[in-house]
């Protein structure tokens, strides 16, 4: 089975691939996660971070925003000493600002998924690229997705952590077209239209 080459090195690398990034996500909870990850990956791996996934989930209530909204400075400081996360202080501020902020367009959207899917028009951009080297770290349209969120107080939101966020919530299908995942990404798009 082809794939795309950058995950084929490391066993949860490939399962990642295989089952999860491309796939349309709805779920909120899923969306907060993939923005608290995204946003710790900043200058690091993703590999790392998947490592480091289980752990975020318990360090982060199961990446419920209500509850990591609620951090304070002592729980901040427990984070910075818990091993199995990044024990960056600024993205783990970052993420409790953030957990606030996306708390705030849950209530004026009335979800997240709602908000974000709508610079898409709610349908999954599917590129077509032949190979990897093709895949842009940024877009156009994570520049504006990144402003606007930043407008909104969200940090560590970038437009290149914006675009890894878009390609593993499947926003957007980055796998190359000779990869299997390609076409079974392409037949959810439908399901979603």
């Amino acid at each position: 089975m082809k794939r795309c080459s950058w995950c084929e090195n490391d066993e949860l690398y490939t399962k990642y691939h295989d089952e999860e990034w491309g796939v349309p996500v709805f779920d909120d909870r899923k969306q907060f996660e993939f923005l608290v990850l995204e946003s710790a990956q900043a200058g690091l791996s993703w590999l790392t971070i998947l490592r480091k996934r289980e752990s975020y989930r318990k360090a982060y209530d199961n990446f419920n925003p209500i509850t990591v909204a609620k951090f304070d400075d002592r729980k901040i400081e427990e984070l910075m000493k818990y091993e199995g996360i990044i024990r960056n202080e600024k993205k783990i501020r970052a993420s409790v600002n953030n957990a606030k902020r996306f708390i705030e367009v849950q209530k004026e959207f009335g979800s997240f998924s709602k908000y974000i899917w709508k610079f898409v028009d709610y349908k999954p951009i599917i590129n077509s690229w032949k190979n990897e080297s093709e895949i842009p770290a940024k877009t156009e349209l994570s520049e504006v997705i990144s402003k606007d969120l930043k407008k909104r107080g969200f940090e560590f939101i970038g437009p290149v952590i914006i675009y890894s966020h878009l390609q593993a919530t499947g926003l957007i299908n980055d796998h190359i077209i000779d990869c299997f995942r390609y076409d079974q990404i392409n037949k959810m798009r439908k399901k979603v239209e």
